[in-house]
């Protein structure tokens, strides 16, 4: 079992921003791909044992302070592996200073079947602050026909602003996997699903752009899209019966939604692509 820790922090100096602290420890590690002209500082962040098995827990932490704008996205799909019955644990803690943006894009995490995750993304966005976040789940090395029939996913999310709980919102499938999966009233046959929340003071006035660009999408075959506003946060939604339609329209809609809300080069990272 290992315990993988990843810190990063972000700070603006005079306009530029630049790395103000960085730690990681097996099998976490936080790399500095060159990045596009143009755009905003980042990172990659790789897990170096190609996977997680039960008892594995890893720990993120990543933070813009007051006006910068930074990125940290995942190298490469993250594999969690089958489980005699423990957990696997993943905690995201991000936040997000005045006048300050940032994007957490990691690639996709892929169940097999009987993986047992439980995760939590929690976000922490200071008035004047924004933040673009994602995840995606497949359920099942589909690549191999395989289905995810048993295990645990529990995938939830806390926003918290000025400190105080803003928007909460969990997924959980366990004991009734498969039936739940199958089901018109679950997931309607869907293999993969994917969230991203957007969280600022303008997430109301980018409901009507966020649904502009999930247009182009509802004539994908096999891909149901949707996009809802509570206060300062906008969730889209997407799930999908093959992971492949559904990681391109994630990635088109991430690359149009960052230019149209903040200005920003309409492009994902080099690695997204590998």
């Amino acid at each position: 079992m290992a315990h993988g820790v990843a810190e990063i922090g972000f700070r603006d100096d005079a306009g530029e921003t630049r790395l103000a602290h960085l730690f990681h420890s097996d099998p976490l590690r936080i790399v500095f791909p060159n990045r596009r002209r143009g755009d905003i500082a980042g990172g990659a962040l790789v897990t170096t044992s190609g996977g997680l098995v039960g008892g594995d827990r890893i720990d993120i932490s990543i933070e813009a302070q007051r006006g910068a704008q930074a990125q940290l996205f995942g190298q490469a799909a993250e594999k969690v592996y089958r489980s005699a019955g423990v957990d696997t644990e993943i905690a995201v803690h991000l936040a997000v200073g005045p006048g300050g943006w940032l994007e957490w894009l990691p690639q996709e995490t892929i169940l097999f079947d009987g993986a047992r995750l439980r995760r939590l993304t929690s976000a922490n966005v200071a008035p004047g602050a924004r933040l673009l976040a994602g995840e995606m789940l497949v359920f099942g090395r589909t690549a191999m026909g395989e289905a995810m029939t048993h295990g645990l996913v529990r995938d939830a999310w806390e926003v918290r602003r000025e400190g105080r709980l803003h928007w909460a919102d969990a997924l959980q499938l366990d004991d009734t996997f498969a039936d739940d999966l199958a089901a018109m009233a679950g997931f309607g046959g869907a293999l993969a699903f994917a969230s991203l929340v957007y969280v600022g003071d303008d997430a109301a006035d980018q409901l009507v752009t966020a649904r502009g660009l999930l247009d182009a999408m509802v004539a994908t075959p096999g891909l149901r899209v949707g996009a809802s506003v509570l206060g300062d946060v906008l969730s889209v939604r997407w799930s999908g019966t093959e992971a492949l339609p559904l990681r391109n329209a994630f990635g088109a809609f991430w690359a149009s939604f960052r230019h149209a809300a903040a200005g920003l080069p309409p492009t994902l990272p080099r690695l997204w692509h590998i």
